[in-house]
């Protein structure tokens, strides 16, 4: 994350591809976590540091009740609501960021134009040290399969389930999905 952009307007976005989450970030502070639909894998949501550049209430259609467009070069990029909540935890998108309706109606008097939105692939690429948690030494990543619960996964790995919960800023331990990554502390 370009931390020239961070200090200067305190606030960020930060969307994980692989757990399909997208967290709002206060300073270095989490505020809350959304389940979002991204990117299918031929037409995948494009990684990087970019911006916020336009605000729009109720766009319509499949677009849901707000949008969000993204500094992304070459195309037409941005996060919003949609008309088909199923859609939300999937790799189903054109490469937008798709969000409960409303989800992104309480996170979008929050953002403002210009603020830094990081879009990553993987589960600890470009994400922000929790020194706080006091969860030290090496991590490993667990892919979730079909069936598995965070209880169990934690279980498997002899780690408490508030452990994994802090590693990986998860806001609800009942929703995972199959191929997501776990943060192991």
């Amino acid at each position: 994350m370009n931390d020239t952009l961070t200090r200067s307007y305190g606030s960020y976005i930060s969307i994980n591809l692989t757990t399909r989450q997208l967290s709002f970030y206060e300073g270095d502070r989490l505020i809350k976590t959304y389940p979002v639909g991204v990117g299918k894998p031929s037409t995948p949501t494009p990684t990087g540091d970019f911006t916020v550049i336009s605000k729009v209430m109720y766009p319509g259609g499949v677009l849901g009740s707000r949008w969000m467009g993204l500094s992304i070069p070459k195309g037409n990029y941005g996060i919003h609501g949609t008309n088909n909540p199923s859609s939300i935890g999937g790799y189903v998108s054109n490469g937008c960021i798709r969000m409960y309706n409303q989800d992104v109606e309480e996170l979008f008097p929050k953002v403002v134009i210009g603020l830094p939105v990081n879009i990553r692939s993987g589960a600890g690429e470009s994400q922000p040290v929790n020194t706080s948690a006091g969860i030290q030494g090496t991590t490993s990543a667990h892919t979730v399969h079909t069936g598995e619960t965070l209880w169990e996964i934690a279980r498997q790995y002899g780690k408490t389930l508030d452990q994994i919960i802090q590693a990986n800023n998860i806001m609800n331990p009942d929703v995972i999905y199959p191929g997501q990554q776990i943060i192991i502390p």
